[in-house]
């Protein structure tokens, strides 16, 4: 059993199904179509809704693209329930307590508002999909449930209270920070939110980092015992473990992608376009990414090396994200704001810096990865980030990439980036200049590097070590 907030496939008006993409679906649906399923998840959309109602509140099958099929259990929550759950209390609440983005100094308030959207919002969703997991476990003895992402915070508890037998394991796809971080919520809240975590067997994080934060927030918010020589954290008698599990790509899916003829298109035009460099950044225009700082040492960097005037574009496809939420719809205006004064400022009547594309196109993106000089990802805090290795896969121009020290990615791929702290604009204006006139050898090292550690797994072995590690605990747990 699989349980998410958002599910694989998302339905149109005429009853067809789009199937997700990415990493983590596609490692997801490969585990579904090859063992006997149910993926549980939020009916996102009315769509969703009424091909839930039609099938009368049912599994529907889903055919994989690997030719298998999986069963997929879309479930419908109150829409203002869903909105408190989604809009104010898990974004931006907890995404913003889980990437330090809090201004601690003006917000947040914690008021009636946000109490009632955990209390009303954020638990009603997490029991309405408790609820249905536990129907379709009904007549499975001893049920395995492996629950995704920061939504679902409280849900474990509700599926260990209804069935003592189940075996949970719980992937956190975002950094888990500090303990100090977490004070910012009601200490009841806190409280419920950790205990419904640690009713699982095994928690998942992407990096050791979030992990060791992760036992330092249970052992200083709930005096949880923890055991740092097995990563285990004992809670009301039970054991926890506690492990990380870094994401990979499906390096092989990604490269078949990568040569449809629509990318070649765009290949076309990109080339079509093009100065002597090219800097590519390919992000949601999520706060957490500092696309603000990203541009800003761009601004530095044509400031203080004008001999690369008219020679360098820097090309950021940004996806619009969240912008129900104030914060993210501030922050999208912020950045056209931003784009409009380094184009002024630099520009001139052939040449324009920065290039700025709000849309998320796969194919283009894609075409842009084969042929940047500079990806630059320099979020503040990341999970993991596959678009620091779905770049280097595709790129054959010997592009260097400029990472965060705050990326989950940058645990793997550190050793063959230019790592920069992301508040540092200096420094990252510099390692702009520095991988625009880095050695070409040293480029294609670099590069060989990345592409080196990108392909040495898939998603397929990063389910395979979760699947090992749950034989173990299960086996732990029966003696």
């Amino acid at each position: 059993m699989l349980v998410s907030n958002r599910g694989p496939v998302t339905f149109e008006a005429d009853g067809s199904a789009t199937r997700g993409s990415g990493g983590l679906v596609t490692a997801l649906t490969g585990l579904a179509s090859h063992r006997e399923v149910i993926w549980v998840a939020s009916a996102m959309t009315e769509h969703d809704a009424a091909a839930a109602e039609r099938n009368d509140n049912r599994p529907l099958e889903v055919r994989s693209s690997t030719g298998g099929s999986y069963l997929v259990r879309l479930v419908e929550s109150d829409p203002e329930a869903y909105d408190r759950f989604y809009n104010i209390f898990a974004n931006p609440m907890l995404w913003f307590i889980q990437h330090y983005l809090w201004d601690l100094s003006n917000a947040p308030d914690i008021r009636r508002n946000e109490i009632e959207a955990f209390e009303f919002g954020y638990n009603v969703v997490n029991e309405d999909l408790a609820r249905a997991v536990v129907e379709e476990v009904a007549d499975v003895s001893q049920p395995i449930v492996m629950v995704h992402d920061y939504h679902l915070y409280t849900l474990p508890e509700l599926l260990r209270r209804a069935r003592p037998d189940v075996f949970l394991h719980h992937f956190i796809h975002i950094p888990w920070t500090q303990p100090d971080a977490w004070r910012v919520l009601p200490t009841r809240i806190r409280q419920e939110l950790y205990a419904g975590l640690l009713a699982n067997d095994i928690i998942g994080f992407h990096t050791n980092a979030y992990r060791v934060n992760f036992m330092l927030c249970c052992e200083e918010l709930v005096d949880a015992d923890v055991d740092w020589d097995r990563s285990v954290v004992t809670w009301n008698g039970r054991e926890v473990w506690v492990r990380a599990y870094p994401l990979p790509i499906d390096h092989a899916a990604t490269l078949a992608s990568a040569e449809s003829p629509r990318v070649a298109l765009f290949e076309a035009e990109l080339r079509r376009r093009r100065r002597d460099f090219m800097i590519l950044r390919v992000d949601r225009a999520d706060l957490s990414k500092n696309v603000l700082r990203g541009f800003t040492a761009y601004d530095m960097f044509l400031e203080q090396h004008p001999e690369f005037a008219e020679r360098v574009t820097f090309v950021a496809q940004l996806m619009p994200s969240r912008t129900d939420v104030p914060e993210y719809a501030e922050y999208l205006e912020r950045i056209e704001a931003l784009v409009a004064v380094v184009n002024h400022r630099h520009g001139t009547p052939d040449w324009m810096p920065i290039q700025l594309k709000l849309r998320d196109d796969l194919d283009e993106a894609l075409a842009s990865y084969k042929h940047y000089d500079v990806l630059l990802v320099n979020a503040m805090f990341d999970g993991m980030n596959l678009v620091a290795k779905e770049g280097p896969l595709l790129n054959e121009n010997a592009g260097v990439s400029i990472l965060s020290e705050n990326t989950g990615a940058h645990d793997e791929l550190g050793e063959f980036a230019l790592s920069v702290n992301p508040f540092d604009i200096q420094e990252l204006a510099d390692s702009i200049h520095a991988a625009l006139t880095m050695d070409r050898a040293e480029r294609a090292r670099r590069l060989a590097g990345l592409k080196a550690i990108v392909t040495a797994r898939d998603p397929g072995d990063w389910i395979d070590e979760q699947l090992a590690d749950i034989d173990a605990k299960a086996a732990a747990n029966a003696t």
